[in-house]
């Protein structure tokens, strides 16, 4: 059951996105710690547990070239094994910062290549998975970081190619010592799914077509596993929710998702279409 908790104020409003908010609970230190997207900066906030807003931090996105400053897509904690770290992706690249913002460790400019001028070149959708740090983008590619237990030396160990289009989410999910589980997931502007096992070298393990309609968001789903907000696939479901802006069909994957099993789920809420 939800019930509404005090309301923390921020400097500015959140951007128009789908990923502009990311949420880090540090139970150690009692703490719960924001990122919030807006045009060229991120904020940052921590909070205690009444909601008193103890500290803000405001990070801008790495010029790079170009004439206008670039505009921020996405900002997430990465928890990983031995260390958490913020990655921050932009229309210019890629920055990884400690989890309190403080230190950037790591930058890794967007190369667009011989790609038309008129298209945009960002970076969407981060997740971690085991030691890695993986970061959609445009193109359709996938970047794959390997993470150091510590220290700036991260290396781009991977690319991989799965999509034809944008790239608008990835969800992990912990194989927990399981062999040839996949466990992760990425979705990209036509609607389709790819479902992949991570490790040393990335494996593809499978593609779920999405019929022409955008993914715009992966979510966590408690007990089930995974769950993926899709756009109407009236081919599968004649029944709409709307979780999130724009009318959405909710999938789950079942506990043994390798399987890569898809069932429809009870709409969290129905729209009047």
């Amino acid at each position: 059951m939800f019930r509404r908790e005090r309301s923390i104020p921020l400097r500015g409003s959140a951007a128009a996105l789908c990923n502009n908010l990311s949420v880090l609970h540090v139970p150690a230190r009692n703490l719960t710690h924001f990122g919030v997207v807006h045009g060229p900066s991120a904020q940052l906030l921590s909070a205690a547990p009444e909601g008193v807003p103890l500290a803000q931090r405001q990070l801008h996105a790495k010029e790079g070239a170009g004439v206008s400053p670039p505009l921020i897509t996405q900002v997430h904690w990465c928890v990983l094994p031995f260390r958490v770290l913020l990655v921050l992706t932009s229309h210019r690249g890629i920055q990884m910062y400690e989890s309190d913002g403080s230190v950037m460790v790591y930058w890794h400019a967007l190369d667009s290549g011989d790609m038309s001028p008129v298209q945009a070149v960002f970076a969407r959708g981060i997740a971690s998975s085991g030691h890695f740090i993986c970061v959609g983008t445009w193109s359709g590619r996938i970047l794959v970081f390997d993470i150091p237990a510590k220290g700036p030396n991260i290396v781009l160990s991977e690319e991989l190619a799965g999509h034809q289009t944008s790239v608008t989410d990835i969800a992990t999910e912990p194989a927990q010592g399981q062999d040839c589980v996949a466990d992760m997931v990425t979705a990209d502007d036509s609607g389709l799914l790819c479902v992949w096992q991570s490790g040393p070298e990335f494996k593809l393990m499978t593609r779920i077509p999405g019929f022409g309609y955008g993914m715009g968001w992966s979510q966590q789903a408690t007990g089930m596993g995974k769950c993926v907000c899709m756009r109407p696939v009236q081919e599968f479901c004649t029944s709409r929710s709307a979780p999130m802006p724009g009318p959405s069909v909710l999938w789950t994957w079942l506990p043994r998702w390798a399987s890569f099993s898809l069932q429809p789920r009870t709409p969290l809420y129905t729209s009047g279409s």
